[in-house]
């Protein structure tokens, strides 16, 4: 298939994806992301008139996309016959540079759409309460909010995201990257309270998480947040390390997340993959979780002890020596232990090779103590094959 079909067909399959999830919400609107995959699949056909068209549209209706605003420019330029230089040609001038890199990031991320019935690899479970997950591959610059329904995922918004202005990878404050790591989101900041750089509001992320303490990673403010009035998206890599939306989506995110609970997964790539191809992963982890729970119950204390690696430590810095001393100690007092878990959610951790972060309700009943609690419980597959803790947190 030649690249501008395929660019056509790929844009009707996220016109359809957009128009089902639009007519859920009893709205026909089709989004100017997909408007705009339209008139470049046109333009890679040479169908400048049917490009021009749209992009005309487009524009009226949404002034201050300036991708749309120079490809219309680039159209007209083709259409006129005259000998003048098309804007997409002229990528030393500087106004023009961050336009270019957006355009090309589209023109990328369209011919790599995920396949229909696949999912991200690092959503190996997810809790039967959290209806949304948004997975960002920072990468191609792209974010993916899923569904969930019956225990099945699927692809209902396919977004443009700016990212840090040095990439991603983030290690210390102040290094203008990214994050990469699995997160939630902490509150609501409307615009009246913010900078207008900030556009229509932000939702913070509870970077550094656990994980990203335990490797010494530093820095905060890290927020999915808007784009100033003036301005339809900013550039690709162009903020501080947070990841950017235009307002209407940032908007349309704000009423479909849940605060606390909707994970937001910022990964280098996604990897989608078949859903079946996640079972043996998630039973092994399921198994490996319910006999922690039951050693635990069950006052073992070594065969509890077991499921933790050799390099475990504790988040207030406790090794695998000194949590084992306590523990024994714990539970050399009780005549009775009970453990509950519900609401348990597996991500295979991104950017680490062997890493799956197990959330979930933790309930704990004994003889002289009750609580009830959310734990980030993180096990790493070891060289013998058995999943083993490497650190555990409760919120």
């Amino acid at each position: 298939m030649q690249v501008a079909a395929r660019l056509r067909a790929l844009a009707a399959g996220s016109l359809l994806m957009v128009a089902g999830a639009a007519s859920a919400a009893g709205s026909l609107a089709v989004h100017p992301e997909d408007r705009l995959a339209v008139a470049v699949a046109a333009m890679q056909d040479g169908a400048y008139a049917d490009a021009s068209r749209r992009l005309e549209a487009l524009v009226r209706d949404e002034p201050n996309f300036r991708l749309a605003q120079l490809l219309f420019g680039h159209v007209l330029a083709m259409r006129s016959g005259a000998r003048i230089g098309s804007p997409l040609a002229d990528d030393e001038d500087p106004k023009l540079r961050d336009l270019l890199a957006e355009y090309r990031q589209r023109g990328n991320t369209l011919r790599a759409l995920p396949a229909a019935g696949l999912v991200p690899a690092t959503l190996l479970k997810l809790s039967a309460d959290i209806r949304h997950a948004l997975v960002v591959d920072l990468g191609k610059g792209r974010a993916y909010l899923l569904e969930q329904d019956d225990g099945k995922l699927r692809v209902v918004r396919n977004l443009y995201a700016g990212i840090g202005r040095s990439g991603f990878g983030k290690q210390s404050e102040g290094d203008l990257r990214t994050p990469i790591g699995v997160y939630r989101i902490n509150g609501w900041l409307p615009d009246e309270q913010l900078p207008p750089l900030y556009g229509a509001g932000a939702l913070p992320l509870n970077y550094p998480n656990s994980w990203d303490r335990a490797l010494g990673r530093t820095g905060s403010g890290i927020w999915l947040h808007g784009v100033p009035p003036e301005t339809y998206v900013r550039a690709p890599r162009s903020s501080e390390g947070c990841v950017t939306f235009s307002n209407a989506d940032l908007l349309s995110l704000k009423r479909t997340v849940a605060i606390g609970s909707t994970p937001v997964v910022l990964t280098e790539q996604v990897d989608w993959i078949a859903p079946a191809a996640l079972q043996d992963d998630r039973a092994q982890l399921v198994k490996a979780i319910e006999q922690w729970r039951g050693d635990w119950s069950a006052l073992d204390t070594e065969a509890y002890l077991e499921h933790y690696a050799a390099d475990f430590r504790t988040d207030d810095g406790m090794d695998k020596a000194t949590f084992s001393d306590y523990k024994r100690r714990v539970n050399a007092g009780k005549q009775r232990v009970q453990i509950g878990i519900g609401d348990l959610s597996l991500f295979a951790y991104p950017g680490e090779a062997g890493l799956v972060v197990a959330q979930f309700l933790q309930n704990y009943v004994s003889d002289n103590f009750a609580s009830s609690s959310r734990k980030d419980q993180y096990w790493r597959r070891q060289p013998d094959g058995q999943w083993r803790i490497v650190r555990e947190m409760n919120r």
